[in-house]
């Protein structure tokens, strides 16, 4: 029962903090292998129990402006992360757990840096790029949202860094819809990666379903205070959780 409380508080925590900022899976992953779940299937469970979060997280953030130059068609969105998130998954199901906990320390320390440089710095940089009259070709967005799936149906940390720069390298600068469409395309990407993850028996459904409610739950609490908690604050936050569970797999 208390391992069962601690990993729903993860997943609410983990759900909440990706539609405010992202870095969800900070918490989950190393909470789950910290439980004695082993590195592929803690990965796949965790990403499972994260997607009632994205699909609860995007709704409560509202529908946004519809300033959004440069973002492709839902269409294609939605056609790239189902390929990219079913590839990656496939790419997870058929990696040992031994080689996964080798590798995972280093791309929980990969996708904390990229946190920490930050959807604001990309922003900057896409704005000054804009203004060189300098962005990302259309064939280019796709091709990186197609890669930004892959990577996030083969590990979920930091994905939301990746779709977030690739938005606002497409010009778009509403943050509020910005989080909203990458709340959306992450829940695709997972969802089609889910269903890979299921078919190769990654999932430890015994511990995802709790945590998939308290996922929801999360994703819906973040998307009302979305707007009202400094974002700056929430992200030191996620840092320091970042950098601490990363040392913590290290050991």
């Amino acid at each position: 029962m208390m391992e069962t409380l601690l990993l729903c508080a993860a997943a609410f925590m983990g759900g909440a903090l990706n539609t405010i900022a992202g870095g969800g899976s900070f918490l989950t992953l190393p909470a789950l292998m910290f439980a004695g779940v082993p590195a592929v299937a803690a990965n796949a469970t965790g990403a499972v129990a994260l997607l009632p979060g994205y699909l609860a997280g995007a709704l409560s953030l509202g529908r946004g402006r519809a300033d959004r130059p440069g973002l492709m068609p839902l269409g294609q969105l939605a056609i790239l992360s189902c390929a990219g998130g079913a590839l990656g998954a496939y790419l997870l199901t058929q990696t040992g757990d031994a080689t996964l906990r080798g590798i995972v320390p280093w791309m929980m320390l990969l996708a904390t840096l990229m946190f920490m440089a930050g959807p604001a710095w990309i922003a900057r940089r896409a704005r000054g790029a804009a203004s060189a009259e300098v962005s990302v070709s259309e064939a280019g967005l796709r091709a990186g949202l197609f890669a930004a799936s892959i990577y996030g149906g083969y590990f979920n940390g930091g994905m939301g860094i990746l779709l977030l720069a690739l938005f606002a390298l497409a010009g778009h600068r509403d943050l509020l819809a910005m989080n909203q469409a990458k709340n959306w395309a992450s829940a695709v990407l997972t969802l089609m990666a889910a269903g890979v993850y299921s078919a190769g028996g990654a999932v430890d459904w015994p511990r995802a379903m709790p945590m998939m409610v308290a996922g929801a739950l999360g994703g819906w609490a973040g998307g009302r205070l979305a707007h009202r908690l400094p974002v700056a604050v929430v992200r030191r936050g996620v840092i320091v959780v970042g950098l601490a569970m990363t040392a913590a797999l290290f050991r």
